[in-house]
């Protein structure tokens, strides 16, 4: 069995269903859509050719050679352009269940031509910090203190709150803030720790936080 992975995408508000449609046609055909809002500065934003700050986030579960496919691809087609304004992520899935992992298999081939190289060393990790609403732009201004140039803001809700009983005075909020940071690997344990200090579970922010390698990131 190939092994299935993640492809966490940022786009432009409005591109999110056309960059599904391009999956589709690539072999990756299981998608989660959610919006977001983005917070990196405007500097960052002409670097990376990121036009506004509302976001599509669209997270994408497939086999590996059908994400190695298209990230070839992509580094080869997108080049400086930023069709879809925004970034990219293929991450590592530690586990998934078996009939899941052969829906998701079947049906995708092999390339003619053979297999195609994809650059796997890593070089980011992706933060996901949870806080209670509210408090996203405080943990941003200190994750940028420790080093993170820019991040994502989504709004979810908490299931298991009782979980989180016994941990400082204050309540979990059900209406939670989803910051996504991508961090070079050097700086993820400083932003880390200065987040966790300032709004972990015993604050009043509840805020957890936790890391999963990034393979490849690139502009598309």
């Amino acid at each position: 069995m190939n092994k299935i992975k993640i492809l966490f995408s940022i786009v432009e508000r409005g591109k999110g269903k056309e960059l599904i449609e391009l999956l589709n046609a690539r072999g990756i055909r299981f998608h989660l859509q959610t919006v977001g809002h983005g917070t990196a500065p405007s500097e960052m934003k002409d670097i990376f050719g990121l036009v506004n700050s509302e976001k599509d986030v669209v997270i994408s579960l497939a086999s590996e050679r059908a994400l190695a496919s298209f990230a070839a691809e992509q580094g080869q087609v997108v080049g400086k352009n930023t069709h879809y304004g925004g970034l990219t992520m293929i991450t590592r899935l530690t586990a998934i269940g078996r009939v899941t992992a052969e829906i998701l298999e079947r049906g995708v081939a092999l390339e003619k031509g053979g297999k195609r190289k994809v650059d796997n060393e890593r070089k980011y990790e992706m933060i996901f910090i949870s806080v209670n609403q509210g408090y996203s732009e405080e943990v941003m201004k200190t994750a940028k203190k420790a080093g993170a140039t820019g991040g994502t803001v989504m709004r979810g809700r908490l299931a298991g709150l009782e979980r989180l009983d016994g941990y400082g005075d204050e309540e979990a909020s059900e209406e939670r803030e989803i910051i996504s940071i991508l961090a070079p690997v050097a700086s993820r344990k400083e932003i880390m720790e200065s987040v966790n200090a300032e709004f972990g579970l015993s604050t009043k922010a509840k805020g957890t936080v936790c890391a999963v390698p990034v393979e490849k990131a690139f502009k598309i």
